[in-house]
């Protein structure tokens, strides 16, 4: 009963937005579109690369992270690139990585990649000369078969202690209008190569003292409105692919109820903010929701249980906590079980869906 009235929920709820794509699809199948995962393994030969592509093959992830750990060499990067784009051609796997510059990549000099500065480095020049740079890094990140750069840092330089954004020379600059201007340039450059982008990291972690990687970081009295400001220029512009939410905390913004949630769990967030005030109906990813700030606090059914109703519609999961290669399976179980049992979660599930298919659709095809 409880899955015909899921299913019911999730016409009615959808029909109107897009008649063709999301009715035909099941639950089982829309659920899988929301899942990003980290791996382990360096070519295509070892048993975790391939247990993670069987599983964008079976529709269960929609997508990858590759870390510096995957990266051996470019052209076993080529190879598992290729061979998770013909795992399911017909609606591409999302290929990712964190390729920002300066001291934030997973393509290095090392295995031959050329790397380019750091933000906060061509903070200083112009946004032409940074269109050029990212143009070039696009490029070659394109050829290797990557379609996502988790960029660019929109992030305002507000604390130059802050451990996690100042510290590793992250942001453009303190001054929202230049940092817009730098972080549209960054994401033209990419859509010019066919490659996808994610401003990062909504609502603002620039102004923090503290790393949501190693635990909760409360920015209640350090975050400034200020911080919105890229976001709203940028989505003004219409240069938004996906929007990366961080995991930091803020009082005014966690909900009414007695657990402290982090932005990336917060529907005032997601919802009320910036889909709310800023209009943004495009794809909402989380940032890795293995980072301390959410690990320490919720267990794997509540991270994505609140994940997906506060308003994400990709959950990624780096995979490097405890490492298991059978992770994307439970999380794409555990989703696919609240939808049938909770048509709202359903409905959730489906819109999230829609939002992935139609971004995906702007990729170049499959060859």
């Amino acid at each position: 009963m409880y899955r015909l009235i899921a299913s019911s929920i999730v016409a009615v709820c959808l029909s109107l937005a897009n008649a063709g794509s999301v009715l035909s699809q099941s639950l089982e199948t829309m659920a899988g579109q929301m899942i990003l995962m980290g791996f382990q393994g360096a070519s295509t030969s070892d048993a975790n690369f391939r247990a993670v592509r069987d599983q964008v093959a079976a529709g269960r992830i929609g997508g990858v992270m590759f870390l510096r750990t995957n990266i051996s060499s470019l052209s076993d990067v080529r190879a598992m690139n290729g061979a998770l784009r013909a795992a399911r051609p017909w609606l591409a796997p999302l290929i990712a990585l964190d390729q920002e510059g300066g001291q934030i990549r997973r393509l290095t000099a090392e295995v031959g990649f050329e790397e380019i500065a750091s933000a906060e480095a061509i903070g200083r020049t112009d946004p032409d000369t940074a269109f050029a740079i990212y143009g070039d890094l696009a490029r070659r990140l394109a050829a290797l078969g990557f379609n996502v750069n988790f960029g660019p840092v929109v992030d305002l330089n507000i604390n130059p202690d802050n451990p996690i954004i100042a510290r590793y020379e992250r942001a453009f600059g303190v001054e929202a209008q230049a940092v817009a201007a730098f972080g549209t340039a960054f994401v033209e450059a990419h859509r010019q190569a066919g490659v996808l982008t994610a401003l990062k990291h909504f609502p603002g972690h620039g102004s923090s003292t503290g790393d949501t990687h190693e635990g909760f970081v409360d920015v209640t009295d350090d975050w400034q409105d200020v911080e919105l400001e890229p976001y709203r220029l940028m989505l003004a512009a219409g240069e938004v692919d996906m929007v990366m939410v961080a995991h930091i905390f803020h009082e005014d913004y966690a909900g009414n109820g007695a657990v402290q949630l982090p932005a990336s769990l917060s529907p005032d967030w997601i919802e009320g903010v910036l889909r709310g005030q800023l209009g943004f109906d495009g794809v909402v990813i989380s940032d890795d929701m293995q980072m301390g700030a959410v690990r320490a606090h919720f267990d794997l059914r509540e991270t994505i249980v609140r994940a997906v109703m506060a308003g994400n519609d990709i959950l990624l999961f780096s995979n490097t906590a405890d490492f298991d290669p059978d992770l994307g399976n439970q999380i794409h179980a555990i989703l696919v079980e609240e939808g049938r049992a909770d048509p709202n979660f359903a409905a959730r599930i489906a819109q999230s869906y829609e939002r992935i298919a139609r971004l995906k659709r702007q990729l170049p095809p499959v060859r």
